[in-house]
């Protein structure tokens, strides 16, 4: 049988290494906020002719509209992303970048307020917030009748630390992403932070629920016995399900575009995250508490 004890201390390390590194980069970097949340303008530009974007470059920045960001599209295309600019300047833009560089139609335009930003970014931590709680009082809820040793508010911590966990990995990687590629998170971002959750609150419950069965089963076995037994029983369920998910996202995150790129991205490394924690991070977490309680009594 699978001795989850017998290693928890490197996976735990393993995973402190990624969340220090995740947290330090939080911490002096911060994450690099998109229009969402700053405000600015995006145009998205769909050139008749293939065109040169270092081309493109040069005329925005012969503008001097400060810092701004180029990102390429399928099918000829470009989109400009610029602090937030007056509509003489962006005509201006727009005009110069049809006469050095070609004809072009422009497909999208948005200019977001920095108030906007802001309430956007309050309503992004509240949502947040209110899915964990809602998580904490659901696995309470649905776990009330579980069996000694244990109690239901245990797993429904141990799942809002996985939670965590999770969320610490997602933010933390793009946060040194931001810092060296200029890569930004906008309102898709909080997309798929809120899909994470769901995705490993699920495996989680997965993993849990198996261990409620088993304590009955088991009666009379040692919690870790119960805890080692449960995840051998789960582990490949959740190893496939997190693989036939992770094959389709990685087939979007090469072959689906510019516009949801990063949005796949951080669900990519929240299911791989989600999946792990479930397993090496909430269910020894359970079994350290447990040993724990049983130590003070």
């Amino acid at each position: 049988m699978f001795k989850l004890l017998s290693v928890y201390k490197y996976l735990f390390v393993f995973s402190g290494v990624i969340l220090i590194a995740g947290v330090i980069s939080l911490a002096v970097f911060g994450l690099r906020l998109g229009i969402d949340f700053k405000g600015g303008t995006v145009s998205e530009l769909s050139f008749s002719e293939p065109r040169d974007i270092n081309t493109v470059k040069t005329v925005v920045e012969e503008q001097n509209i400060g810092s701004f960001q180029l990102q390429s599209t399928d099918n000829n295309g470009v989109i400009i992303r610029t602090g937030t600019l007056e509509k003489e300047q962006h005509d201006k833009l727009l005009e110069d970048i049809r006469t050095k560089v070609g004809a072009f139609e422009e497909k999208r335009f948005e200019s977001i307020g920095p108030v906007i930003g802001d309430e956007l970014k309050r309503k992004a931590i509240y949502q947040l917030l209110l899915v964990s709680a809602g998580i904490i009082i659901y696995i309470s809820y649905a776990f009330r009748k579980v069996a000694k040793p244990i109690t239901s508010f245990q797993f429904g911590v141990a799942a809002i630390v996985a939670l965590l966990h999770d969320l610490l990995i997602v933010l933390g990687i793009f946060s040194i992403l931001g810092h060296y590629y200029d890569i930004e998170i906008d309102s898709l971002f909080v997309t798929a932070m809120l899909t994470v959750l769901g995705f490993s609150v699920h495996d989680t419950i997965v993993v849990f629920d198996r261990i409620r069965e088993n304590l009955k089963v088991y009666a009379g076995q040692p919690f870790e016995f119960v805890v080692n037994h449960s995840i051998t029983q789960t582990i490949v369920r959740s190893l496939n399900t997190s693989l036939t998910v992770l094959f389709v996202l990685l087939a979007l995150l090469l072959f689906g575009g510019e516009t949801i790129k990063y949005f796949v991205l951080a669900l990519f490394i929240g299911i791989i995250a989600g999946t792990y924690s479930s397993i090496f991070v909430a269910s020894p977490l359970l079994v350290l508490w447990q040993r724990w309680r049983s130590n003070r009594t």
